[in-house]
């Protein structure tokens, strides 16, 4: 077969609407924030002229954007082609470049098929001629290619999905021919990488490459190939070739009862086959391969069965070594009753997880308990930790009911937490670093729920200072979840407290970085560390390609740190600031610091712990008063997140800092105490939970929130996560 042709590089392709939108799915800003900048007053105003932008202004908007420092040059000029109304204009409308970037951004599959049907249609007719068609095939074939599918066997199912498109055998494919039979046609959604919300009876398809003998669960033959060979539902692992996708495959596994009379009464869901080399749970012989589907597994409770063995009776479902976390579809029913409003203060979600707790004909899912259990509500942040985070989306929703899993950029925390409102008895496993965290207290906070749940978080951020403190670990490495699962059943509740933290600026007219949290939950400081931090950010933001590991980003750290050592830019901070505790003003005047911080939890900066261990005392078990600042009380002060105080250390430089990491040493203890106020007299480096920004002079005032309830790992002998 021949290889795939090429795109010609005037022309936008399917693989460059993939990698745009691989892009999108991975930058944090919004359309509108970049429409900012081009305001009279924003950054690059410059570059508009009237309603429309040149070439430069588009790239300017690419990067913005992407949040990236360079993208490639000819993407950027095809996709500026496909913008300008004739081959002499030298500008285009930013009106119709940020519609087009907005419906990659959040629109619908219906509409994004749309934008891709106008890429396709050359002469801009209305439809696509065989030219067209046989110019699609081409270049999905390199689309293919591109995304690591096995093109083998591709054409032929392309050409049958074209002609299948073709409704009325025209010769000839409509706009409406197009998006209504791209919207019935897996591979095209998939190849385009165009998600579609998940409803119950709907399979979630990802293209996948497997390692092992593997079949159909359409035509029952191998999947062949070398690199992604056929399609596989990531909820319920069936598995077909590409062009068995649209010959009518078994239904998805539910994930609630049609009717409260069918609540409670549990029973398997089996998938057919792939069951190689297993063990019936039945009869507790080998389930033997015979070259095709061989076996059933339940999707609830992953056991195995001979096809004769799980038609056999009894056929209750016990959900296996994971239902303590489980919620399974029989603890889910529908009710006819208004959507509730029940999460406020802008916490509720986007149409994709409004969906996610009602049935197609608009009933609201209703959850009853399990008795015994404790149904684990997940939140992922898919952008945390490079691509870890999708892959643990999509594990969560195959170990456990894909409506107790949620993607927060597709809506936030609100849906899942209004679904588990009502239940008392239930837990919140984070993934993602302690922003996320941070995210989720704050929405647990503003949903009022009148039972709080406990959070176990798995890091998958470069920090996660809250994870190492709850021995959570310093970054999750690819164990198995099922594992970590078991870790969260058997976790403590513990209490940790939050800090409000109130900023007033001495001249109301002086503006500098917004402050990015209200809250404490890990620490808060000031000068040297908060320098290297905003350095590190700062070219973070302007080179994010150069921050894209765990490891890149510690050399980075390490060499601000190096210069700041050099440059020593917040040395005698003691004459730009001053701090009172509780009233009593610390005296620093016999003290070189380079930076202060106030810590609510035993670690900071990927593990270090500024505080250190306490001396052995005989006030164990009395109460800490409000503020202590004698030297001599305070080296036998433990540090306590559940204790309603602060403890304040100052650092002498960034030297200092390297020492206190590896351990040789900790920093100098100032105070312990229930409420700060900070003073400054000029623009200075801070950081919240390692967010950093300049804050001009101004007055801080840090007093006691609230205390959240976190859930501590078990001591383990041998941890499932790399810790530094």
């Amino acid at each position: 077969m021949s290889a795939p042709a090429e795109p010609e590089g005037k022309e936008l392709s399917p693989v460059d609407f993939i990698q745009l939108q691989q892009y999108i799915d991975y930058c944090s800003l919004k359309v509108k924030d970049v429409l900012r900048e081009f305001d009279a007053d924003g950054q690059l105003a410059q570059y508009r002229h009237g309603e429309c932008i040149g070439e430069d202004g588009f790239r300017l908007f690419l990067k913005t954007y992407l949040e990236v420092e360079e993208f490639p040059a000819d993407l950027c000029q095809r996709l500026f082609r496909s913008f300008q109304t004739t081959p002499q204009a030298r500008e285009v409308c930013l009106k119709d470049v940020s519609c087009y970037f907005s419906l990659l951004e959040d629109g619908q599959p219906r509409d994004k098929l749309e934008f891709a049907f106008r890429l396709y249609d050359r002469d801009g007719n209305g439809v696509l001629d065989s030219s067209e068609v046989d110019r699609i095939i081409a270049q999905m074939m390199h689309a293919a290619d591109y995304l690591g599918w096995d093109v083998s066997e591709l054409r032929p199912v392309l050409k049958d999905m074209m002609t299948a498109i073709d409704a009325d055998s025209s010769g000839t494919v409509s706009l409406d021919e197009w998006v209504e039979g791209g919207m019935n046609n897996i591979p095209l959604l998939v190849l385009l990488g165009l998600k579609v919300t998940h409803k119950d009876g709907q399979h979630l398809w990802r293209m996948k490459h497997f390692n092992r003998p593997v079949y159909c669960n359409v035509c029952q033959s191998m999947l062949l190939g070398l690199r992604k060979q056929g399609l596989c539902c990531t909820c319920c692992m069936y598995t077909v070739h590409g062009r068995c996708a649209n010959r009518n495959p078994a239904p998805c596994i539910r994930t609630y009862v049609k009717s409260k009379k069918d609540a409670g009464i549990s029973a398997h869901d089996w998938v057919s086959g792939n069951c190689d080399s297993g063990k019936c749970d039945r009869c507790q012989k080998k389930i033997k391969s015979l070259q095709g589907l061989t076996g059933k597994r339940c999707v609830w409770c992953h056991t195995m069965r001979h096809g004769e063995c799980a038609n056999q009776k009894p056929s209750e479902c016990n959900c296996g070594p994971l239902r303590d976390h489980i919620l399974p579809p029989w603890a889910i029913y529908p009710v006819i009753k208004e959507r509730p409003n029940c999460v406020k203060d802008g916490c509720t979600g986007g149409p994709d997880d409004t969906d996610h707790n009602t049935t197609p004909d608009g009933q609201v899912l209703q959850i009853i308990p399990i008795p015994d259990t404790h149904p684990l509500l997940v939140f992922v942040n898919p952008k945390s930790g490079g691509k870890q985070g999708e892959r643990v989306l999509r594990k969560f929703q195959y170990l456990l009911n894909p409506r107790q899993v949620y993607n927060l950029s597709s809506g936030g925390p609100g849906p899942g937490l209004c679904f588990f409102r009502d239940l008392q008895d239930y837990r919140i496993l984070v993934c993602g670093g302690d922003g996320t965290v941070g995210w989720i207290l704050d929405a647990i906070d503003k949903a009022g729920l009148p039972v709080c749940p406990p959070v176990a978080v798995l890091p998958l951020g470069t920090g996660n200072d809250l994870a190492r403190c709850l021995r959570w670990g310093g970054g999750y490495d690819g164990v198995d979840l099922s594992r970590i699962l078991k870790e969260i059943e058997y976790s403590t509740p513990v209490l940790m407290d939050r800090w409000s933290v109130q900023v007033e600026l001495e001249d109301s007219q002086e503006r500098g970085d917004p402050v990015p949290y209200e809250i404490i939950n890990n620490y808060f400081s000031i000068g040297v560390d908060a320098s290297i931090a905003h350095r590190f950010h700062t070219m973070r933001e302007k080179h994010p390609q150069k921050f894209n590991s765990r490891m890149k980003n510690k050399l980075w750290y390490f060499e601000f740190a190096t210069s700041e050592t050099i440059s020593a830019s917040c040395k005698k901070l003691k004459e730009c600031l001053t701090i009172e505790c509780c009233g009593i003003q610390l005296d620093l005047s016999n003290l070189s610091l380079e930076g202060i911080a106030v810590l609510n939890i035993p670690s900071m900066h990927g593990g270090s712990n500024l505080w250190g261990e306490a001396k052995k005392s005989d006030r164990a078990g009395q109460e800490v008063p409000e503020v202590i600042v004698d030297p001599e009380v305070l080296k036998v002060s433990p540090q306590d997140m559940s204790d309603e105080r602060l403890e304040v250390v100052g650092l002498e430089g960034a030297m200092e800092m390297g020492q206190i990491y590896t351990g040789l040493k900790s920093a100098v203890r100032l105070a312990k105490t229930s409420k700060i106020t900070i003073r400054t007299r000029k623009a200075m480096p801070m950081q919240i939970d390692g967010e950093p920004w300049m804050q001009p002079p101004c007055t801080i005032h840090i007093t006691h929130k609230n205390q959240a309830r976190m859930l501590m790992a078990p001591q383990a002998k041998s941890s499932f996560f790399n810790l530094k």
